[in-house]
């Protein structure tokens, strides 16, 4: 086991031996070369497969499911003119749009501002802030998918990269990458930013994962991770010091948004202190262990009635529990710095008190669904038994998001 990590952490197809200056390449080429177009066509197809999948799901929805009144996007009224279209704002994206369009009004500083400013700047253009956001969240998750593959295939190959690619596709909360929600714009930022540091382009880093952390709050955790992954570029020769203040960048987009909130309502941790004041289920300054979140959920399985929430309370656990052990197996499985990112951006959700939302949540713990053909190469059976259930949980979160019923 101790050899494992060191196997792969120390894979650097991208670094040049100790001293030797690495040459400098411009920008596109040296971040994100395209050499292979059969890979750039396989991803547009596969794209392209999944969008039409999602839509057909949602019209069989709308055929079967009566929808339920509350968090519709664009309201009850639009919603009813064409539900495939603003079923993809329900629930937090009715929430992101207002933002968009009005500024931050109470209670609504609990979602981060870089993709709000980036709807509200493109509908300046295109006079529609729905079309808008899913312009964003798509042209994201293309970039998601192609950064992933790359990510990927540098440490375990191509086949590998291709079946996590798959495994990220089929995942059953993998529709978010294609609402109105901040997954997909925030996991290209992440992912952007890791290639970035591999490709040795510093500053770039520093940029994407300043970006990050103005998305979500989990993305001051790429600072941690990233200063691990500079260290060990200054052991493998790169020793320019200077290169580490781009990881200051990343900094920059959670305290812009906190002085942001120092001067608006005088609270730069307003987002933290908010969760109290919402029906989220929770804490808005208590630490809830771990276990003591299991034993909450074992009680509501034992006590709640056989309906939508019940679907919900075992999607919870099940893809929680999913993740734990995907975190315990890539250890010593993957570079340290993905693991870092890892096991705090899944930790810090579940310290609230609840696992609600974790199955959109993980959508972001790209090294889990990285490791997933190496568990599938050690355990050929748990392919079939993760399709299976990824496919049936899957089409059941659309019908039920879609008709807007909560699901993450």
């Amino acid at each position: 086991m101790r050899s494992c990590r060191k196997k792969v952490f120390n894979k650097q197809p991208l670094s040049v031996g100790k001293g030797q200056p690495r040459k400098q390449l411009p920008f596109i080429k040296k971040l994100a070369p395209v050499k292979n177009k059969k890979i750039i066509v396989w991803l547009l197809k596969l794209f392209i497969s999944w969008r039409l999948i999602l839509l057909l799901i949602t019209w069989v929805a709308v055929k079967l499911i009566p929808y339920k009144a509350g968090f519709l996007g664009g309201g009850e009224f639009a919603y009813q003119l064409n539900p495939l279209y603003w079923a993809w704002a329900n629930f937090d994206g009715g929430y992101y749009l207002a933002i968009a369009r009005q500024g931050y009004l109470q209670f609504q500083q609990a979602f981060f501002p870089f993709y709000p400013l980036l709807i509200r700047f493109l509908a300046r253009f295109l006079k529609d802030y729905l079309f808008s956001s899913l312009l964003i969240s798509h042209l994201a998750f293309l970039a998601v998918m192609y950064l992933f593959y790359r990510l990927t295939k540098l440490d375990f190959g191509q086949k590998a990269a291709r079946m996590a690619v798959l495994f990220l596709l089929l995942f059953p909360t993998s529709f978010y990458f294609g609402s109105a929600y901040t997954e997909a714009l925030f996991l290209a930022l992440v992912l952007a930013s890791f290639y970035a540091a591999r490709r040795r382009a510093w500053l770039w880093m520093g940029i994407f994962g300043g970006l990050a952390s103005a998305t979500r709050l989990v993305g001051i955790f790429l600072l941690p991770a990233l200063i691990v992954e500079r260290w060990q570029a200054q052991k493998d020769g790169d020793r320019r010091w200077l290169d580490f203040w781009p990881l200051l960048l990343i900094l920059a987009g959670l305290v812009s948004y906190m002085v942001y909130l120092q001067k608006t309502v005088g609270d730069p941790l307003y987002f933290v202190h908010l969760q109290g004041f919402l029906k989220t289920g929770r804490t808005g300054g208590r630490i809830i262990l771990p276990y003591q979140v299991c034993w909450r959920y074992l009680k509501m399985i034992c006590t709640t009635k056989a309906d939508v929430l019940y679907f919900t309370v075992w999607l919870e656990l099940l893809t929680s529990g999913l993740f734990l052990g995907l975190i315990i197996f890539s250890y010593r499985q993957i570079r340290l710095s993905y693991f870092i990112f890892m096991v705090l951006a899944y930790i810090t959700p579940t310290l609230s008190g609840t696992f609600s939302s974790m199955p959109r949540y993980v959508l972001i713990l790209f090294p889990g669904f990285m490791v997933l053909p190496l568990l599938v190469e050690k355990h050929s059976w748990f392919k079939r038994v993760y399709l299976f259930f990824a496919i049936i949980l899957g089409m059941a979160a659309v019908m039920l998001f879609t008709r807007g019923y909560w699901v993450a």
